[in-house]
Protein backbone atom coordinates (compact mmCIF):
# COMPACT_ATOMS: atom_id res chain seq x y z
CA UNK A 1 0.00 0.00 0.00
CA UNK A 2 1.19 3.42 -1.01
CA UNK A 3 0.16 6.73 0.24
CA UNK A 4 0.24 10.20 -0.94
CA UNK A 5 1.97 13.07 1.59
CA UNK A 6 -0.28 15.99 1.22
CA UNK A 7 0.41 19.58 2.66
CA UNK A 8 -2.22 22.23 3.24
CA UNK A 9 -0.83 25.88 2.90
CA UNK A 10 -1.53 28.50 5.64
CA UNK A 11 -3.80 31.40 4.04
CA UNK A 12 -1.29 34.42 3.47
CA UNK A 13 -2.10 37.56 5.61
CA UNK A 14 -2.89 40.60 3.54
CA UNK A 15 -0.50 43.35 3.91
CA UNK A 16 -1.38 46.13 6.35
CA UNK A 17 -2.24 49.43 4.68
CA UNK A 18 -0.08 52.13 4.33
CA UNK A 19 -0.94 55.24 6.28
CA UNK A 20 -2.09 56.62 2.74
CA UNK A 21 -4.15 54.32 1.97
CA UNK A 22 -6.15 54.46 5.13
CA UNK A 23 -6.63 58.28 5.13
CA UNK A 24 -7.90 58.31 0.80
CA UNK A 25 -9.71 55.20 2.01
CA UNK A 26 -13.98 55.31 1.46
CA UNK A 27 -13.76 58.41 -0.94
CA UNK A 28 -11.48 60.66 1.27
CA UNK A 29 -8.88 61.44 -1.36
CA UNK A 30 -11.69 63.98 -2.66
CA UNK A 31 -11.20 66.54 0.21
CA UNK A 32 -7.35 66.50 -0.27
CA UNK A 33 -7.48 66.94 -4.18
CA UNK A 34 -10.23 69.13 -3.38
CA UNK A 35 -8.18 71.48 -0.18
CA UNK A 36 -5.46 71.92 -3.07
CA UNK A 37 -7.05 73.13 -5.66
CA UNK A 38 -9.28 76.16 -3.68
CA UNK A 39 -5.27 76.85 -2.37
CA UNK A 40 -4.31 76.88 -6.49
CA UNK A 41 -7.82 79.32 -7.13
CA UNK A 42 -6.70 81.63 -4.06
CA UNK A 43 -3.19 82.12 -4.77
CA UNK A 44 -3.78 82.49 -8.17
CA UNK A 45 -5.81 84.76 -7.70
CA UNK A 46 -4.07 86.69 -4.79
CA UNK A 47 -0.76 86.03 -4.60
CA UNK A 48 -0.02 87.75 -1.59
CA UNK A 49 -2.21 84.92 0.76
CA UNK A 50 0.60 82.84 0.29
CA UNK A 51 2.43 85.22 2.31
CA UNK A 52 3.43 83.59 5.67
CA UNK A 53 1.03 86.24 7.60
CA UNK A 54 -2.02 85.60 5.73
CA UNK A 55 -1.96 81.74 5.70
CA UNK A 56 -1.36 82.13 9.56
CA UNK A 57 -4.24 84.35 9.52
CA UNK A 58 -6.27 82.07 7.97
CA UNK A 59 -5.35 79.18 10.50
CA UNK A 60 -6.29 81.41 12.99
CA UNK A 61 -9.64 81.94 11.60
CA UNK A 62 -10.12 78.17 10.63
CA UNK A 63 -9.08 76.90 13.73
CA UNK A 64 -12.31 76.54 16.11
CA UNK A 65 -14.08 74.97 12.74
CA UNK A 66 -10.98 72.25 12.25
CA UNK A 67 -11.40 71.69 16.33
CA UNK A 68 -15.62 71.61 16.05
CA UNK A 69 -15.03 68.91 13.40
CA UNK A 70 -12.68 66.62 15.42
CA UNK A 71 -15.46 66.49 18.08
CA UNK A 72 -18.32 65.63 15.51
CA UNK A 73 -16.61 63.32 13.72
CA UNK A 74 -16.60 61.14 17.55
CA UNK A 75 -20.26 61.31 17.28
CA UNK A 76 -21.12 61.29 13.65
CA UNK A 77 -19.01 58.35 13.49
CA UNK A 78 -20.31 56.10 16.23
CA UNK A 79 -23.53 56.99 14.15
CA UNK A 80 -25.54 60.48 16.10
CA UNK A 81 -24.98 63.46 15.65
CA UNK A 82 -24.83 66.86 18.02
CA UNK A 83 -26.87 69.65 16.66
CA UNK A 84 -25.87 71.41 20.31
CA UNK A 85 -22.09 72.80 19.61
CA UNK A 86 -23.04 75.81 18.30
CA UNK A 87 -25.17 77.22 20.97
CA UNK A 88 -22.71 75.68 23.11
CA UNK A 89 -20.22 77.84 21.86
CA UNK A 90 -21.76 81.08 22.20
CA UNK A 91 -22.65 80.33 25.57
CA UNK A 92 -19.13 79.54 26.79
CA UNK A 93 -18.43 82.79 25.33
CA UNK A 94 -20.92 84.81 26.77
CA UNK A 95 -20.71 82.73 30.24
CA UNK A 96 -16.86 83.54 29.91
CA UNK A 97 -17.35 87.12 29.16
CA UNK A 98 -20.30 87.96 32.06
CA UNK A 99 -18.66 85.80 34.57
CA UNK A 100 -14.59 86.98 34.33
CA UNK A 101 -15.74 90.46 33.58
CA UNK A 102 -12.08 91.97 32.65
CA UNK A 103 -10.73 90.50 36.24
CA UNK A 104 -7.62 88.38 35.07
CA UNK A 105 -7.31 86.48 38.74
CA UNK A 106 -10.66 84.72 36.84
CA UNK A 107 -9.07 83.68 33.55
CA UNK A 108 -8.13 79.99 34.74
CA UNK A 109 -11.24 79.76 37.47
CA UNK A 110 -13.69 80.15 34.43
CA UNK A 111 -11.74 78.52 31.94
CA UNK A 112 -12.39 75.42 34.33
CA UNK A 113 -15.46 76.05 34.47
CA UNK A 114 -16.33 75.92 30.75
CA UNK A 115 -14.62 72.71 30.42
CA UNK A 116 -16.86 71.43 33.05
CA UNK A 117 -19.60 73.08 31.86
CA UNK A 118 -19.07 71.66 28.11
CA UNK A 119 -18.44 68.04 29.43
CA UNK A 120 -21.92 68.64 31.76
CA UNK A 121 -23.48 69.25 28.47
CA UNK A 122 -22.24 66.36 26.35
CA UNK A 123 -22.76 63.85 29.51
CA UNK A 124 -26.52 64.96 29.42
CA UNK A 125 -26.76 64.50 25.42
CA UNK A 126 -25.30 61.16 26.04
CA UNK A 127 -26.88 60.21 28.54
CA UNK A 128 -30.14 60.52 27.23
CA UNK A 129 -29.83 59.49 23.98
CA UNK A 130 -28.48 56.27 25.31
CA UNK A 131 -29.96 55.17 27.97
CA UNK A 132 -33.57 57.04 27.17
CA UNK A 133 -33.65 55.91 24.03
CA UNK A 134 -34.22 59.49 22.73
CA UNK A 135 -32.69 59.88 18.69
CA UNK A 136 -29.99 62.15 19.01
CA UNK A 137 -31.02 64.43 16.24
CA UNK A 138 -34.08 65.43 18.89
CA UNK A 139 -31.91 65.64 21.91
CA UNK A 140 -29.50 67.68 20.67
CA UNK A 141 -31.95 70.12 18.89
CA UNK A 142 -33.60 70.25 22.31
CA UNK A 143 -29.95 71.24 23.81
CA UNK A 144 -29.57 73.79 20.86
CA UNK A 145 -32.71 75.60 21.96
CA UNK A 146 -31.95 75.03 25.77
CA UNK A 147 -29.17 76.82 25.08
CA UNK A 148 -29.63 79.34 23.21
CA UNK A 149 -33.21 80.24 24.94
CA UNK A 150 -31.06 80.45 28.47
CA UNK A 151 -28.36 82.83 27.33
CA UNK A 152 -30.91 84.84 26.15
CA UNK A 153 -32.86 84.68 28.99
CA UNK A 154 -29.66 85.58 31.59
CA UNK A 155 -28.15 88.24 29.25
CA UNK A 156 -31.33 90.42 28.25
CA UNK A 157 -30.41 89.41 24.71
CA UNK A 158 -27.29 91.39 24.96
CA UNK A 159 -23.98 89.67 25.96
CA UNK A 160 -22.40 91.96 28.63
CA UNK A 161 -19.09 91.72 30.39
CA UNK A 162 -15.40 91.50 28.74
CA UNK A 163 -12.43 89.12 28.64
CA UNK A 164 -9.38 89.45 29.51
CA UNK A 165 -6.10 89.79 27.19
CA UNK A 166 -5.03 85.96 28.52
CA UNK A 167 -7.68 84.43 27.69
CA UNK A 168 -8.12 86.32 24.01
CA UNK A 169 -4.04 85.10 23.62
CA UNK A 170 -5.37 81.81 22.82
CA UNK A 171 -7.44 82.93 19.80
CA UNK A 172 -5.61 85.70 18.28
CA UNK A 173 -1.76 85.28 19.78
CA UNK A 174 1.41 83.06 19.04
CA UNK A 175 4.75 82.69 19.38
CA UNK A 176 8.65 83.32 17.77
CA UNK A 177 7.49 87.03 16.41
CA UNK A 178 5.56 90.01 17.36
CA UNK A 179 2.59 91.27 16.75
CA UNK A 180 1.75 92.27 13.74
CA UNK A 181 4.18 90.30 12.28
CA UNK A 182 4.79 86.62 11.36
CA UNK A 183 3.83 84.44 14.19
CA UNK A 184 3.12 80.67 14.59
CA UNK A 185 -0.33 81.38 16.25
CA UNK A 186 -1.61 79.43 19.53
CA UNK A 187 -4.49 78.06 17.55
CA UNK A 188 -2.45 76.23 15.05
CA UNK A 189 -0.28 74.55 18.13
CA UNK A 190 -3.84 73.56 19.53
CA UNK A 191 -5.09 71.97 16.42
CA UNK A 192 -2.34 70.03 16.25
CA UNK A 193 -2.03 68.50 19.52
CA UNK A 194 -6.42 67.63 19.47
CA UNK A 195 -5.40 66.27 16.27
CA UNK A 196 -2.50 64.16 16.77
CA UNK A 197 -4.06 63.04 20.31
CA UNK A 198 -7.77 62.30 17.62
CA UNK A 199 -5.63 60.21 15.68
CA UNK A 200 -4.13 58.03 19.01
CA UNK A 201 -7.49 57.66 19.97
CA UNK A 202 -8.92 56.34 17.08
CA UNK A 203 -5.99 53.64 16.91
CA UNK A 204 -6.90 52.49 20.61
CA UNK A 205 -9.47 50.11 21.49
CA UNK A 206 -12.07 52.89 22.28
CA UNK A 207 -11.59 54.03 18.27
CA UNK A 208 -11.85 50.82 16.70
CA UNK A 209 -14.92 49.85 19.08
CA UNK A 210 -16.26 53.82 18.46
CA UNK A 211 -16.28 52.75 14.74
CA UNK A 212 -17.57 49.05 15.17
CA UNK A 213 -20.46 51.08 17.19
CA UNK A 214 -21.58 53.19 14.37
CA UNK A 215 -21.17 50.32 11.90
CA UNK A 216 -23.60 47.80 13.51
CA UNK A 217 -24.24 48.34 17.37
CA UNK A 218 -26.00 45.94 17.85
CA UNK A 219 -23.07 43.09 16.57
CA UNK A 220 -21.53 45.58 19.01
CA UNK A 221 -23.01 45.11 21.72
CA UNK A 222 -23.20 41.12 21.32
CA UNK A 223 -19.65 41.28 21.13
CA UNK A 224 -18.93 42.60 24.91
CA UNK A 225 -18.73 45.96 23.78
CA UNK A 226 -20.54 49.14 26.01
CA UNK A 227 -22.29 50.88 23.54
CA UNK A 228 -24.09 53.14 25.64
CA UNK A 229 -20.72 54.00 27.45
CA UNK A 230 -18.97 54.25 24.02
CA UNK A 231 -21.69 56.67 22.15
CA UNK A 232 -21.79 59.30 25.93
CA UNK A 233 -18.13 59.42 25.64
CA UNK A 234 -18.03 60.32 22.47
CA UNK A 235 -20.56 63.41 23.08
CA UNK A 236 -18.27 64.22 25.99
CA UNK A 237 -15.70 64.73 23.40
CA UNK A 238 -18.02 66.60 21.04
CA UNK A 239 -19.05 68.84 24.32
CA UNK A 240 -15.00 69.48 25.53
CA UNK A 241 -13.64 70.28 21.68
CA UNK A 242 -16.92 72.93 21.69
CA UNK A 243 -15.71 74.39 24.42
CA UNK A 244 -12.41 74.90 23.27
CA UNK A 245 -12.96 75.93 19.74
CA UNK A 246 -15.46 78.65 22.03
CA UNK A 247 -12.25 79.57 23.72
CA UNK A 248 -10.60 80.33 20.47
CA UNK A 249 -13.44 81.98 18.98
CA UNK A 250 -13.63 83.99 21.81
CA UNK A 251 -9.61 85.07 21.62
CA UNK A 252 -9.96 85.80 17.76
CA UNK A 253 -13.81 87.26 17.18
CA UNK A 254 -14.66 88.72 20.52
CA UNK A 255 -17.97 88.50 22.55
CA UNK A 256 -21.20 89.20 20.12
CA UNK A 257 -24.65 88.08 20.12
CA UNK A 258 -24.04 85.81 16.74
CA UNK A 259 -21.32 84.16 17.83
CA UNK A 260 -21.81 80.54 17.19
CA UNK A 261 -24.24 80.67 14.94
CA UNK A 262 -24.49 78.22 12.47
CA UNK A 263 -21.31 76.62 13.80
CA UNK A 264 -23.55 73.15 14.20
CA UNK A 265 -24.17 72.72 10.45
CA UNK A 266 -20.42 74.15 9.60
CA UNK A 267 -18.91 71.44 11.32
CA UNK A 268 -21.41 68.27 10.03
CA UNK A 269 -20.88 70.01 6.23
CA UNK A 270 -16.75 69.93 7.30
CA UNK A 271 -16.85 66.17 8.65
CA UNK A 272 -19.22 64.88 5.31
CA UNK A 273 -16.85 66.62 3.27
CA UNK A 274 -14.14 64.80 4.62
CA UNK A 275 -15.87 61.55 3.30
CA UNK A 276 -16.96 60.70 6.67
CA UNK A 277 -20.66 58.66 6.19
CA UNK A 278 -23.84 60.14 8.24
CA UNK A 279 -24.55 57.06 10.08
CA UNK A 280 -21.23 55.96 11.16
CA UNK A 281 -19.17 53.27 10.74
CA UNK A 282 -16.47 55.01 7.97
CA UNK A 283 -14.10 57.82 8.08
CA UNK A 284 -11.10 58.98 9.54
CA UNK A 285 -10.78 62.17 11.79
CA UNK A 286 -8.02 63.36 9.67
CA UNK A 287 -9.87 63.56 6.72
CA UNK A 288 -12.95 65.36 8.97
CA UNK A 289 -10.36 68.45 9.41
CA UNK A 290 -9.60 68.21 5.95
CA UNK A 291 -12.95 69.00 5.16
CA UNK A 292 -13.03 71.72 7.41
CA UNK A 293 -9.94 73.38 5.84
CA UNK A 294 -11.53 72.58 2.82
CA UNK A 295 -14.73 74.58 4.00
CA UNK A 296 -12.91 77.35 5.34
CA UNK A 297 -10.98 77.98 1.75
CA UNK A 298 -14.00 77.77 -0.32
CA UNK A 299 -15.50 80.83 1.76
CA UNK A 300 -11.96 82.41 1.57
CA UNK A 301 -12.46 81.87 -2.45
CA UNK A 302 -16.00 82.95 -2.58
CA UNK A 303 -14.79 86.44 -0.71
CA UNK A 304 -12.41 86.55 -3.27
CA UNK A 305 -14.75 86.32 -5.98
CA UNK A 306 -16.88 88.92 -4.25
CA UNK A 307 -19.46 86.31 -3.92
CA UNK A 308 -22.72 87.30 -1.02
CA UNK A 309 -22.20 85.70 2.33
CA UNK A 310 -25.53 84.39 1.40
CA UNK A 311 -24.24 81.75 -0.68
CA UNK A 312 -22.58 79.84 2.24
CA UNK A 313 -25.67 77.86 3.24
CA UNK A 314 -26.67 76.93 -0.63
CA UNK A 315 -22.95 75.73 -0.83
CA UNK A 316 -23.52 73.95 2.65
CA UNK A 317 -26.46 71.86 1.36
CA UNK A 318 -24.79 70.92 -1.71
CA UNK A 319 -22.07 69.44 0.05
CA UNK A 320 -24.17 67.95 2.17
CA UNK A 321 -25.92 66.92 0.05
CA UNK A 322 -23.54 65.82 -2.57
CA UNK A 323 -21.49 64.09 0.02
CA UNK A 324 -23.75 61.84 1.48
CA UNK A 325 -24.94 60.58 -2.12
CA UNK A 326 -21.23 60.04 -3.10
CA UNK A 327 -20.62 57.76 0.19
CA UNK A 328 -23.46 55.84 -0.54
CA UNK A 329 -23.18 54.91 -3.92
CA UNK A 330 -20.50 51.63 -2.52
CA UNK A 331 -22.78 50.46 -0.18
CA UNK A 332 -25.50 49.85 -3.43
CA UNK A 333 -23.72 48.06 -5.41
CA UNK A 334 -22.91 44.24 -4.58
CA UNK A 335 -19.58 43.53 -4.59
CA UNK A 336 -19.01 40.51 -6.77
CA UNK A 337 -16.75 37.31 -4.83
CA UNK A 338 -15.93 34.11 -6.35
CA UNK A 339 -17.33 31.56 -4.42
CA UNK A 340 -15.00 29.84 -2.37
CA UNK A 341 -15.45 26.10 -1.23
CA UNK A 342 -16.00 25.75 2.81
CA UNK A 343 -12.20 24.85 4.08
CA UNK A 344 -13.04 21.41 5.10
CA UNK A 345 -14.44 20.99 1.38
CA UNK A 346 -11.29 22.85 -0.23
CA UNK A 347 -9.46 20.16 2.12
CA UNK A 348 -10.81 17.51 1.01
CA UNK A 349 -11.18 18.09 -2.91
CA UNK A 350 -7.22 18.97 -2.30
CA UNK A 351 -5.90 15.61 -0.28
CA UNK A 352 -6.04 12.75 -2.71
CA UNK A 353 -7.21 10.04 -1.59
CA UNK A 354 -5.73 6.69 -0.72
CA UNK A 355 -5.26 4.09 -3.54
CA UNK A 356 -7.60 0.79 -2.59
CA UNK A 357 -5.59 -1.94 -1.94
CA UNK A 358 -5.18 -4.17 -4.74
CA UNK A 359 -4.08 -8.25 -4.40
CA UNK A 360 -2.45 -10.04 -6.46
Amino acid sequence: MTTVATRRELPVRAPRPSLLERLTAGGSWTVFALLLLVFVLIFVMNPSFAEPSSLMAFVKKAAPLVILAIGQYFVIVSGEFDLSVGSLVGAQVVIAAKVMDGQDELTWPVTALMIGFGLLVGLVNGLVTTLLKVPSFITTLGMMLVLYGAIRLWTGGAPTGALTEQFRQWGRGGIFGEPGQFQVPYALIVVVVLGVLAVLLMRRPFGRTLMATGDNDVAASYSGSPVWWVRTRAFLLSGFMATIAGILIGGYAGVTAQVGEGLEFMAITAVVLGGVVLGGGRGTVVAAMAGALTLEALFTLFNQLGLPSTIRPVVQGVIIIAAVAYAAMPRKARRRRPAVPPPSAAGDAAEPKEPAPTHA
